[in-house]
């Protein structure tokens, strides 16, 4: 005999269940916690047809499977859908906060992902947005950095990616600060410590604008001037945004 016709003699007869003992219960309780998987399948039903040819018919065993069935898919469903709550508030909270930004289309693709660590919570979704800054603007200027090393290029050309170099040098350090700032839990009034992060969010911010200046005379070639451009105006993007959610931050702490 196997599950499913333990179940279907269930179906068939279930009006004439049989008493159970307190001795046989505990003999279930102890198969059923052991669950019934395509291995054990066999000697699970086997267990039970010799319950029930000592105790009670094979009916009460199955109605207690039911049973448990029944409880485990409930419990799994109730844990999914509290799960699958909390997963939409929080990606919610992304969206309505990505929302009040210079451009939530990215910042939705960007901070979507990070939803189930933020946790609805404006501290962590600040400290997040300065984090992807950083390395983002990290990444960048390693970009940028070898495009010096070009054929080709004129020395003002050489001059204007040092010299942005060397701006995205000031923002990572500068984001580095707010990064270690908004993590530190220091002696510093909150009202001070978040005006110090502004600030330097702020600089940073700046700091892109100068880089795409040494880019706009005549002079710079087509082609470079688009691949700076492209690097900067995402990393300008990501720091805007996370100067939008550190000033809510500290407006709304």
């Amino acid at each position: 005999m196997n599950i499913n016709q333990v179940l279907d003699n269930l179906i068939i007869e279930l009006h004439l269940l049989d008493p159970l003992s307190s001795l046989v219960f505990i003999k279930l309780e102890i198969l059923l916690v052991h669950g019934v998987t395509k291995n054990n399948q066999a000697s699970f039903c086997r267990e039970f047809e010799e319950i029930g040819s000592s105790f009670f018919s094979i009916k009460m065993a199955a109605l207690l499977i039911l049973i448990h069935l029944a409880t485990l898919l409930n419990s799994s469903l109730a844990v999914r859908k509290l799960l699958g709550t909390q997963m939409n508030i929080e990606t919610e909270f992304i969206r309505t906060s990505c929302g009040t930004t210079t451009d939530p289309g990215l910042c939705m693709t960007t901070f979507s992902g990070y939803a189930s660590e933020i946790q609805a919570s404006p501290k962590l979704l600040a400290r997040t947005a300065l984090s992807v800054s950083l390395n983002t603007t990290r990444s960048a200027s390693t970009v940028i950095a070898k495009l010096s090393k070009s054929h080709g290029l004129t020395p003002k050309e050489i001059a204007a990616i040092r010299d942005c170099v060397e701006e995205l040098k000031d923002s990572v350090d500068e984001l580095k600060r707010a990064c270690d700032e908004m993590g530190s839990g220091g002696g510093k009034s909150f009202v001070f410590q978040m005006s110090d992060i502004q600030t330097w969010v702020s600089a940073a911010l700046t700091d892109e604008d100068t880089c795409m200046d040494g880019f706009s005379g005549k002079y710079v070639n087509g082609n470079l001037k688009t691949t700076v451009r492209r690097q900067i105006v995402e990393v300008a993007h990501l720091i805007s945004i996370a100067l939008t959610f550190v000033n809510q931050y500290a407006a709304h702490p």
